[in-house]
């Protein structure tokens, strides 16, 4: 029986390849911790997660200190064994993002190991619905962006046969929100689907007034319109309005998602695997919103999540934005506006590891081992 023998602990700090404004921040640096995993029998498996630019040094130092150490000597195999008991060493520090970023990291790499030892890609071990996925873009849809340049990336991503496009709300009054969706719509039509972004900007009531406002432009969803705690918010807006409402990127627990679904707070699932815990929690709630007849999107981290969500039946889209480029040698195939499902053995992620290493952060580099 195989048994892990050395944990290799990175982070890279990745810019983002445009300029990204939502209604309450700037996505400026993007964290990015790598666990590399390796066992006895000489596999290796590599997970990642990330931050949007604050806490990477907290998330590391809770692998090197905490959690890393208690895997050596582990079975590797023993995936949901070893999660629970790192949740449990934390459990003073849960539920919360610093714990969910930082265990995401070690769940993904066994699950990259476990794929490459049974020769088969994620998509397929951990499923197999599909083998690939529509695309939607939000890298042309940030809130500082214009109109006519909305109206310009969301014509030419229908072009690439991509399925929608994401706009940013949230501008200081919702008649500006209006004028550059309206303009979306009339170049793109009634074919193609607009999703929205409020990044937890409003509050209840002009939430349900916006929505009201942008009813008649048959919105794909309006995702996270409220602070990601206020399910009760979540409850009366999603009462109030036929436009479908996105929740996930800002949730922790598989509780929280649970209380979200079960209350009819919310009718689309973005559970992020970087945010959530993993690999392993993140089939979990996709495989209970399959149940409540909730289709999961999920948030952000493209190259991994494409085969997640082509690994569960009610896996619906993939979020285009790219950040993996400069790390990767292969990169997330398209096709038609379609994601792929890798067909290599592990999670699907090519890393160039000379890329890596010259582009880790010295003072979070360091190996576990027995």
């Amino acid at each position: 029986m195989a048994r892990i023998e050395k944990v290799d602990l990175r982070m890279v700090d990745l810019v983002p390849k445009v300029k990204r404004t939502d209604a309450i921040q700037s996505f400026v640096s993007q964290e990015t911790p790598i666990v590399t995993i390796t066992d006895s029998d000489g596999a290796v498996g590599t997970g990642y997660s990330y931050t949007i630019g604050t806490g990477g040094s907290s998330v590391m130092r809770l692998l090197s200190d905490h959690l890393a150490p208690r895997l050596i000597g582990r079975d590797p195999d023993m995936i949901e064994a070893i999660w629970h008991d790192l949740e449990f060493a934390t459990h003073a520090t849960t539920i919360g993002a610093i714990t969910a970023i930082a265990i995401a990291a070690i769940d993904t790499a066994l699950w990259d190991l476990r794929a490459k030892k049974q020769n088969l890609p994620l998509w397929k071990l951990a499923g197999g619905a599909k083998d690939r996925c529509p695309l939607y873009t939000t890298e042309g849809g940030w809130l500082h962006i214009e109109a006519a340049a909305l109206v310009d990336d969301a014509l030419a991503a229908k072009a690439k046969g991509f399925r929608g496009s994401k706009v940013k709300i949230g501008r200081p009054h919702g008649s500006e929100d209006l004028a550059r969706l309206s303009a979306v719509r009339k170049a793109v039509g009634d074919g193609y689907e607009i999703m929205t972004d409020a990044n937890q900007g409003f509050s209840v009531d002009e939430a349900i007034r916006r929505a009201a406002r942008l009813r008649e432009l048959d919105l794909a969803w309006i995702e996270e319109p409220l602070p990601a705690d206020d399910v009760d918010g979540h409850i009366r807006l999603s009462n109030s309005t036929p436009t479908p409402i996105a929740i996930g990127e800002s949730l922790y627990s598989m509780r929280h998602f649970r209380e979200y679904m079960q209350k009819g707070a919310c009718s689309i699932v973005q559970v992020d695997v970087g945010r959530i815990g993993g690999i392993t929690p993140w089939l979990k709630i996709a495989h209970a919103a399959e149940a409540f007849d909730i289709p999961v999107c999920p948030h952000f981290l493209m190259e991994l999540h494409v085969s997640l969500t082509c690994a569960v039946q009610n896996g619906r889209y993939v979020e285009y934005i790219p950040q993996l480029d400069q790390l990767t040698g292969k990169h997330m195939r398209i096709e038609d506006g379609h994601a792929l499902a890798p067909d290599e053995p592990g999670i699907g992620i090519d890393w160039d590891w000379d890329a890596v290493k010259a582009m880790s952060i010295a003072e979070f580099t360091t190996a576990i081992t027995r």
